[in-house]
């Protein structure tokens, strides 16, 4: 079962090796080229019911771990037809019952615990500077 690592969550999506394996060098190519794309999958059995999607770019960290050392071989039709769905305005959808677990947090409801909800922004909002902190990816116009 290999693992891939995302920004900095601690938790991993789980997904099969050999399918990892062919992810790895389409997205591999797509962030050389400086081509950002999105990644879907359906949740795992072990995972609260639905489906998540992340954004991939150059600009976030990513870590592949495999649990077997030796790479598996590469079928380049599966490359191709990943490649062709991650070029396609919906995005990379990784095959049904390749993903074991979605790496979401334990407790999660829904893909997020109930505190990391996001929150509607308020136009007239002000970032509170008490804690030093800026307002980073807040939409202020």
């Amino acid at each position: 079962m290999g693992a891939l690592f995302y920004d900095d969550h601690e938790e991993p999506i789980l997904i099969d090796d050999t399918t990892l394996a062919h992810l790895k060098v389409v997205i591999a190519t797509k962030l050389r080229r400086n081509e950002s794309f999105t990644v879907s999958w359906k949740h795992g059995d072990d995972d609260p019911s639905g489906r998540s999607t992340i954004w991939l770019h150059p600009a976030i960290p990513l870590r592949f771990v495999f649990d077997d050392p030796v790479a598996p071989p590469l079928n380049p039709e599966f490359i191709t037809s990943l490649a062709n769905a991650a070029n396609s305005s919906g995005g990379l959808t990784v095959p049904a019952g390749d993903v074991i677990s979605s790496g979401l947090p334990s407790g999660a409801a829904g893909g997020r615990s109930e505190n990391t909800r996001p929150q509607a922004a308020k136009a007239d909002a002000v970032p509170e500077a008490a804690s030093g902190d800026t307002a980073a990816g807040s939409a202020r116009s």
